[in-house]
């Protein structure tokens, strides 16, 4: 990765080609482009033909659905990444005046979200809401744990240890047969299948040594986890157990 420095050395200076765009010019091409084919290229990303109704846009994206084309004819080899850094640093330099006009249509689609969205619900049965918001319950675990996993990554946890089989498949993959992953995975399975004991038994040595190195790591990890204070991120099992409380049961005669 560049370092800092360089990266908003080349943002800078990518933005100053563009300098000479005028906030005001673009706000004006936008109200008289808007009506016809911003307005439908927005309501495909905030609506849909059925089923639940989805979230509108909000104001920026909106900016950004009509700006992205204008910067990409500008300058056309432009990357997706270069693009979105440029309409930021417009956004952030426009006026609440300028702003306006996209704030007002997000707004409205908001509103018209809401109606829709009860609309929606008053024609769920019940079994229809209790699934839905079972689908709701699964996608908040699904979005935390993704989060967690970036979480720990990010602490450096270090990775698990590999089976024999999957040092063997990242070793040999790149020269398995089959033109597509799948094929690829069945003649590796096939190969491991194949393989002589003694063949085998290189790699099963390879996982208890990868097996040691992640015991090691782990509680290195663990330990600089709780000198930093995030005892959070450890997994309850790998905590200390207290031992539960005695009740205490009242003696029949």
């Amino acid at each position: 990765m560049a370092p800092f420095g360089l990266m908003t050395a080349a943002v800078s200076l990518l933005a100053k080609s563009f300098s000479g765009f005028s906030w005001t010019s673009t706000v004006v091409r936008w109200r008289n482009s808007l009506p016809t084919a911003h307005i439908n290229q927005v309501k495909c990303l905030a609506s849909q033909a059925s089923g639940r109704p989805k979230r509108p846009v909000n104001s920026y994206m909106r900016y950004f659905i009509h700006q992205r084309p204008i910067v990409k004819k500008e300058q056309a080899n432009l990357k997706i990444m270069d693009i979105a850094k440029i309409v930021a640093q417009q956004w952030k330099k426009m006026s609440p005046e300028e702003k306006q006009p996209f704030n007002e249509e997000f707004l409205q689609a908001r509103r018209q979200y809401n109606m829709d969205l009860q609309h929606y619900q008053a024609q769920l049965t019940p079994a229809q809401r209790k699934q839905e918001a079972l689908d709701k319950r699964q996608s908040i675990d699904k979005k935390n744990a993704i989060r967690k996993k970036k979480e720990l990554q990010m602490l450096g946890k270090p990775k698990r240890a590999r089976s024999s089989f999957n040092i063997f498949m990242s070793e040999r993959y790149q020269e398995a047969q089959g033109a597509t992953p799948q094929q690829r995975l069945k003649s590796l399975l096939e190969n491991w299948r194949n393989l002589l004991s003694e063949q085998r038994q290189v790699y099963t040595q390879l996982a208890e040594d990868d097996k040691i190195r992640y015991k090691n790591e782990l509680k290195s990890w663990k330990d600089h986890m709780l000198e930093i204070g995030r005892s959070d991120v450890i997994r309850d099992g790998t905590r200390p157990a207290t031992k539960p409380r005695k009740r205490s049961v009242a003696k029949t005669k």
